[in-house]
């Protein structure tokens, strides 16, 4: 959740031309990853909540791509972009932890 706030208060200073692009993209990307946690979780362990943490961590992926786009646009300072890099990576550790535990 931590990521999606810090995700949210990057792009705010995105240009209003890419409001319905990177702006959206990112956005989207960062909420479908504890979106798609909390709806595995709900269906309960086994296969259900594996698939969902693989479509977590697919999100994550894609959005720090995203971000990687948005800083060679300098739309993300390089100090803003490494740290939502550090955090997607904390979050990426702790997702394949989870699915680990129920392999």
């Amino acid at each position: 959740m931590d990521l999606v706030v810090e995700v949210y208060k990057a792009t705010a200073c995105f240009p209003a031309a890419e409001v319905y692009g990177l702006t959206n993209q990112l956005r989207r990307a960062a909420v479908s990853v504890p979106s798609n946690i909390a709806e595995g979780q709900g269906r309960g362990i086994g296969q259900d909540f594996s698939r969902f943490l693989r479509i977590a961590q697919g999100s994550l992926q894609e959005m720090e791509t995203q971000m990687l786009v948005a800083s060679r646009l300098s739309y993300i300072q390089k100090p803003q972009l490494d740290a939502l890099l550090s955090l997607a990576g904390e979050v990426g550790r702790l997702n394949r932890g989870l699915q680990r535990s129920l392999a």
